[in-house]
């Protein structure tokens, strides 16, 4: 199995990269510099799940133009990808759950300011008549990547300004019910994928609660160490999730 994992920044990048072990740097067109483990063989699969990692940049039209190069890239060259993950830190609702440190794993992946301001309020794009602003996860991959990782699965929301204040983190929280983090580039990952025809995760990592900015209370380390962490049990958990179910043992009144 072939993953394509997008993070934002280098920092994120080789906190990916640490999990999978030692990396060769291949160059893609546009100037972008993928991160390509060796293969990790994993007990009981019929193959090895390999990850390449791109640092993309930040926000989502970076996110989506980097995820969508490299995808046009492998698929090019024959070997295209059969996951995408997007991954990084990001902040927690802290109302929800996400604590600092902890790993959340997206079963929904939102836009959450793609849309329309009016004078009732915040409308998405899909209320406007077109587009889309949200993309669904494979349950049982959300499933298998959570258990794994021992990280809660709920809403990561996209946003093109990270929140600075109580009222908007209240404003998310309130359009988003259980939503457990926010992030800038999963959803920009998702819509190249989904362009692609291959499926998506996002993994997050919490640095900070969302909400008024707060630096000195931010964990970026931390987070970091728990983004290599959730990374050392995605290739187990990826193999556990897309593994055919066993035959049905045979029924001895039926021969």
């Amino acid at each position: 199995m072939r993953v394509l994992v997008v993070t934002a920044v280098a920092a994120e990048r080789d906190a990916v990269a640490a999990a999978a072990g030692p990396c060769d740097e291949t160059a893609l067109p546009g100037g972008y510099a993928l991160r390509r483990a060796a293969a990790t063989p994993v007990a009981g699969a019929a193959s090895p799940v390999a990850l390449d990692v791109l640092a993309a940049g930040v926000g989502p039209a970076a996110a989506a133009a980097g995820t969508a190069t490299a995808l046009t890239a492998a698929a090019l060259a024959t070997a295209p990808y059969d996951l995408v993950v997007s991954a990084g830190i990001g902040g927690g609702f802290a109302a929800s759950g996400a604590a600092l440190g902890s790993v959340v794993v997206a079963d929904a992946i939102v836009a959450a300011d793609l849309g329309a301001e009016t004078a009732d309020g915040f409308l998405p794009v899909t209320d406007l008549g077109f587009g889309t602003v949200a993309h669904r996860p494979d349950p049982a991959l959300v499933t298998a990547v959570a258990a794994a990782a021992g990280a809660a699965s709920g809403t990561v929301v996209t946003v093109s300004t990270v929140t600075g204040s109580a009222a908007r983190a209240a404003e998310l929280a309130e359009r988003h019910p259980g939503v457990l983090a926010e992030a800038m580039e999963g959803f920009g990952v998702a819509e190249a994928a989904a362009a692609h025809g291959v499926p998506v995760l996002e993994v997050r990592t919490v640095s900070n609660a969302v909400g008024p900015r707060d630096r000195a209370a931010w964990r970026i380390g931390p987070a970091l160490t728990a983004l290599t962490g959730a990374f050392r049990t995605l290739p187990g958990a990826l193999t556990a999730a897309t593994a055919p179910a066993p035959a049905p043992a045979p029924d001895p009144h039926h021969p």
